[in-house]
């Protein structure tokens, strides 16, 4: 009986081979797309899954609200001492360990080599994190400051192949050549880990915050990365739910001027589950960027709707072709064929179709994923078998989809009665509500493809906009080098004069903000009137900063070196609290952004000239507020994503914090500028490399997620089109071969070949028009949910809308109006002879 089954099914689908083929590649397409999405989803739901006791480790982040705005800043990081005092009073956590970002400059056989994704960790790091490990013990591998363990390509490109464990690493800090011994060698992280690590170094936050000795104790510092693990079997939340009490007992009042203020008050700490850092809430200061479960879903969603579209091709075909086979139900039924004989018969022929369609949909996968993999960055696999195989998931999908597209055309066609077709005569049938069936399903079709056009071409032109849109500086012409080592602070002055010598160079400043450099600076200020403090961004500049940012002077003057009171430098690196209280005692002039002093209750930039505020510019909270005087106010700038709100700031002129010189150049060839300016380098820091970066590619890299899921929409919307075009050509040749005699009639009857063509072509548009008032109400409402993540936005225009319902209009009439031009072409004889 089963080899009957199966050779009636290959007949059936020799018999019809645009209809297999069409059904084929569909489905197969359809398959493909579900597999690929789905594996990325499951890649993406992974993270750090692969971590030994990954259940028990949480990281503690810190969450700010903006006191003037209400805004939340949801950061990874944490302060020092916040995961202190947890271990301190909660005897649940069993250990805790605080890493640092940091960029040394590692000395190799005379060579200054720069390196990515280094951390100094304070506490038993390999403990909480059990890395396996190539080289070395990682129990001990840490036990002391002075000791450091690399990644294996790191170590790879240190040291080759010889063993690095035991040897001497030389690192540049504050000026001074300092060794390390290398401990350790653990394995390269795998990418779906929300860490990114290529050397661990052990530090004393005494010794090594020499500088800042507030620094283990300090609650306004967040510069890292706090971990805590948690006993077995504790429940998190019974932490949480006392974190409030837990702020009282350990965060003390800061005094502004005889006033106290606890640093708690807008903030709130989470512990966050390792396994939820990546698709967290918290994506801002990241050690390595993370994902929104949101668009994660969103993708699931997505690749369940392409299938959906694949399927409903085979049932739209499978329907329109099952009518034809009428007189081979009704003589199998007199035969003596029950209906559940005819259902699992068609139901097989399905499923014939849907394994066909499989194996196809296997080989694109296997050619698609190391292009999508490279693409994503991600380590996408294709496995079979094992913990991670799909061969359960793609005997489930083929079940499924054979069944989704066999059962009610088995059902349908199993309904047939022998007497009414064979006394007919007829070798084709079709129940009433077939083909409205059939409509429905077009229109859910072109539904989704619609939507995905829309949601493509809103996300790309949110990417260009964020791009492109002013951000209160010029962007082109613009040079950033990284001055941020300590070691080269001596030097900044004297390289930048230098620099201002390079042929093509107009003007040049250092500043403590660039473009997308990283930390913020926040401090207090306090206006007079006002109890509450405001907290606003305190950057220290060069006095041509200005200039060189091409940043647009709105009120009052800018900073002045030749006049003393513009300057306002605090004591650094060294901490001088005599210099301090001598600054506080003598004030000076500020300028700040028109944010800032709108904050600040300004009703103009004008009516902030001349006004005095007190802000502290000192980390040490025991130091009086410095009265500074507003001289001059600038046009907003946003120097970070077009995520991130617009920051409030007060420019100040200072030698302190400087990380960044900014080189505004004019030359034809920036490239032969960012070389002259590097053999300046060359000649004040040999032991220290050369990092610059033009301010159009620092730009460009902020937006790589949205312009890369911009391209995935893109690639979502194709497939969609594609798969339901193939369905609708389908549809309009099965329509073409029923309506053969009618077209015949109305052609003898006096109908022209244009009249033919706008009836068939009317018949497959129409759905189309539905799908677009579906379409347009829902995908209207996932942009605006999308677009007010961002600080800055595209307007919802019905542009899009229109645009993307034009396309699909397009596409459908494309689609059938060759098919229907040549039915329409055909002479009426040929049609009426068709029975």
């Amino acid at each position: 009986m089963w080899r009957n089954y199966l050779t009636v099914g290959v007949r059936a689908l020799l018999k019809s081979r645009v209809y297999a083929a069409i059904n084929i590649l569909g489905l197969a397409i359809g398959m493909a797309a579900c597999l690929m999405i789905l594996l990325y989803v499951r890649y993406e739901m992974s993270y750090d899954k692969w971590l030994p006791n990954a259940e028990n480790i949480y990281q503690v982040q810190s969450w700010s609200t903006d006191r003037e705005t209400g805004d939340v800043y949801k950061l990874r990081m944490s302060q020092y001492v916040a995961s202190t005092a947890l271990q301190k009073d909660f005897p649940q956590i069993v250990n805790r360990v605080y890493a640092l970002s940091s960029g040394p400059v590692v000395i190799r056989d005379g060579q200054a080599l720069s390196t990515d994704d280094v951390v100094r960790v304070d506490g038993p790091f390999f403990d909480v994190f059990q890395f396996p490990f190539v080289a070395g013990d990682p129990k001990t591998a840490l036990q002391k400051p002075g000791t450091v363990a690399l990644s294996e390509t790191e170590a790879r490109r240190l040291y080759g192949s010889t063993n690095p464990v035991g040897q001497t690493l030389t690192m540049v800090e504050r000026g001074k050549h300092v060794d390390y011994t290398v401990t350790g060698v653990f394995r390269d992280l795998p990418k779906n880990s929300h860490m990114k690590l290529s050397m661990v170094i052990r530090f004393d936050p005494i010794s090594y915050f020499v500088d800042y000795p507030q620094f283990p104790t300090s609650w306004g510092e967040i510069s890292g990365w706090g971990y805590v693990v948690l006993r077995p079997g504790t429940d998190p939340k019974t932490i949480t739910s006392q974190l409030d009490a837990w702020e009282k007992r350990n965060i003390p009042d800061d005094t502004f001027e005889g006033r106290s203020e606890n640093p708690g008050k807008f903030q709130d700490w989470k512990l966050v589950n390792v396994r939820d850092v990546h698709l967290g809430e918290a994506q801002e200061a990241a050690m390595r960027p993370g994902n929104d479960r949101t668009t994660i879903v969103t993708f699931a969603i997505v690749a369940l709707l392409i299938l959906g579209i694949a399927c409903v091709n085979f049932v739209n075909l499978a329907t329109a072709r099952a009518s034809q086979r009428a007189r081979e139900v009704a003589l199998r039924k007199v035969l003596g064929a029950t209906r559940g004989q005819l259902v699992v018969q068609f139901i097989g022929e399905s499923l014939l179709i849907a394994s066909v369609a499989m194996v196809v949909a296997l080989a694109i996968a296997e050619l698609a994923i190391p292009a999508l993999a490279a693409f994503l960055d991600a380590d996408l696999k294709l496995e079979y078998f094992g913990s991670d195989g799909i061969v359960l998931p793609i005997i489930a999908l083929l079940i499924v989809v054979g069944a989704a597209g066999g059962v009610y055309p088995a059902l349908y066609l199993s309904r047939y009665k022998p007497a009414q077709v064979l006394k007919a005569n007829k070798s084709s049938a079709e129940s009433a509500g077939t083909g409205r069936l059939r409509s429905i399903l077009v229109v859910a079709q072109f539904a989704v493809s619609i939507g995905l056009i829309i949601c493509t071409s809103i996300v790309y032109a949110q990417t260009v906009f964020a791009r492109t849109a002013d951000p209160g500086f010029r962007r082109d012409g613009l040079l950033q080098v990284n001055i941020g080592y300590r070691s080269f602070l001596p030097n900044s002055e004297a390289f930048a004069r230098a620099v201002e010598r390079v042929p093509g160079v107009q003007s040049v400043a250092r500043t403590a903000i660039g473009v997308s450099t990283g930390s913020t600076m926040g401090r207090a200020v306090k206006v007079p009137g006002r109890t509450e403090t405001v907290g606003i961004g305190n950057y220290a500049i060069d006095e041509g900063f200005f200039d060189a940012m091409g940043i647009k002077l709105l009120a009052g003057r800018l900073l002045d070196k030749s006049q003393a009171m513009d300057e306002t430098s605090v004591p650094w690196p060294e901490p001088d609290p005599e210099a301090e209280r001598a600054l506080a005692a003598r004030g000076g002039n500020v300028v700040i952004n028109a944010l800032a002093a709108e904050r600040l209750g300004f009703k103009s930039p004008q009516d902030a000239i001349g006004k005095e505020v007190r802000v502290a510019l000192s980390l040490d909270t025991t130091q009086p507020l410095v009265p500074v005087r507003i001289v001059g106010v600038v046009a907003d700038s946003r120097f970070r994503s077009i995520r991130i709100p617009v920051e409030p700031i007060m420019y100040r002129l200072g030698s302190d914090y400087l990380s960044a010189l900014m080189v505004r150049y004019q030359d034809p060839n920036p490239n032969a500028v960012r070389e002259r300016i590097g053999e300046v380098w060359k000649r004040f820091a040999p032991d220290l490399p050369f990092e610059a970066k033009f301010s159009e590619d620092i730009v460009a890299k902020l937006y790589t997620t949205e312009q890369a899921r911009a391209q995935i929409f893109a690639g979502f919307a194709v497939l969609a089109v594609v798969i339901g075009c193939l369905g609708l050509f389908g549809l309009a040749t099965f329509t073409a071969e029923r309506r053969t005699k009618e077209i015949g009639i109305r052609k003898v009857l006096g109908a022209r070949t244009r009249d033919i063509v706008r009836l068939l072509v009317w018949q497959f548009t129409r759905p189309v028009i539905i799908a677009n008032l579906i379409a347009w109400p829902i995908a209207w409402w996932v942009m605006r949910d999308w677009l007010n993540k961002f600080d800055a936005r595209v307007d919802l225009t019905p542009a899009p809308f229109v645009v993307a319902g034009l396309i699909a209009f397009t596409i459908a009439i494309a689609t059938v109006a060759a098919h229907a031009m040549r039915v329409a072409r055909t002479n009426p004889i040929h049609a009426l002879r068709y029975e």
